[in-house]
């Protein structure tokens, strides 16, 4: 009956009862009525971020068989491992959207294989020392945690649920990547220059790595639709100034310099800092980084050799 008296709704009238439920604090299942453009964005959303967990784990994975002890060598495998099936997790929850749209996880391969589908602009970067690889686990996934505990509270459930289990496990990951730099850090000479070297080499794209402060000078911006649906409740500025306040000081704890002379802080204006070059962050989300066309061709070619599984399973489904 209820269902009944809903569908005699007027498109006005449901979304009216669509932000009646999220300004409550409801959350959004998989079948229930959702405006298209909250729809679309959550897919391309949520595509994006099961993509880049694939995706990072492959600079990681350059790492497992160079570790320098066995323990770091299970350490990082386990890293990779996690994020791997964070990745499936997710892909899981943007297939559930896209089942009215008649797609399914094949559309968001050959997205991401045309260049359709970008994926977070740290995984087109290169990790050539265990430092970067340690780097990774410490500073960029302290980024991405602060951006997904920033949608612990998301609107849409089946997300909010996934990111509780993903953000947990990101916490080990940023601890296993601290520890890596502290023992370093703590090292020869030789050692703190390899950090440093790293710190040097990724600070522009952690920067660049929450996106820009404000994309409506080139149209609709996606930080302002899913504010407005309560996907996330800060913007990219908010969340890079968090970053800031929480990883500056560690940084510079360690006795390790931050390439920016600019940066600063003050009660009345935040942190101040040089702007990375956005230019080169819309090439390299364009699959023009320094590791795209490799990472994507490695991608592409697991895809590729694991189709018979595919098969199999679909024809054991029918």
């Amino acid at each position: 009956m209820a269902g009944q008296l809903y569908s005699s709704l007027t498109e006005e009238e449901k979304l009216g009862n669509f932000m009646h439920r999220i300004s409550n604090g409801e959350k959004i299942e998989a079948d229930d009525w959702m405006p298209d453009d909250y729809r679309l964005t959550l897919i391309k959303l949520i595509s994006m971020h099961g993509i880049s967990e694939i995706m990072g784990a492959l600079p990681e994975k350059e790492w497992v068989p160079k570790a320098p002890t066995l323990k770091r060598k299970l350490g990082i495998m386990a890293k990779v491992q996690d994020e791997m099936g964070h990745g499936q997790l997710l892909l899981r929850v943007a297939e559930d959207l896209m089942l009215p749209l008649s797609k399914s996880r094949e559309h968001i391969m050959e997205d991401l294989f045309t260049g359709k589908l970008k994926f977070h602009n740290v995984f087109h970067m290169e990790a050539p020392t265990w430092g970067d690889a340690g780097l990774i686990g410490w500073l960029v996934d302290g980024a991405a945690i602060i951006t997904q505990t920033n949608m612990l509270g998301s609107s849409y459930g089946p997300y909010a649920r996934a990111l509780k289990r993903i953000c947990a496990e990101e916490v080990f990951h940023a601890q296993h990547g601290e520890a890596i730099i502290m023992a370093l850090a703590e090292g020869t000479e030789k050692q703190r220059e390899m950090v440093q070297d790293a710190v040097n080499r990724w600070w522009e794209a952690l920067l660049m790595f929450f996106g820009p402060a404000d994309a409506r000078a080139t149209g609709t911006s996606k930080q302002d639709i899913t504010i407005k649906y309560k996907i996330r409740t800060k913007t990219n500025e908010e969340l890079r100034q968090d970053f800031f306040s929480k990883y500056v000081p560690r940084i510079l704890s360690l006795g390790l310099t931050i390439p920016d002379p600019t940066l600063g802080y003050s009660e009345e204006t935040g942190w101040t800092y040089k702007q990375p070059d956005w230019s080169r962050f819309k090439e390299i989300i364009s699959n023009s980084g320094p590791k795209s066309a490799e990472r994507l061709s490695l991608r592409r070619d697991a895809y590729q050799s694991s189709q018979w599984v595919r098969d199999a399973l679909s024809v054991q489904a029918n």
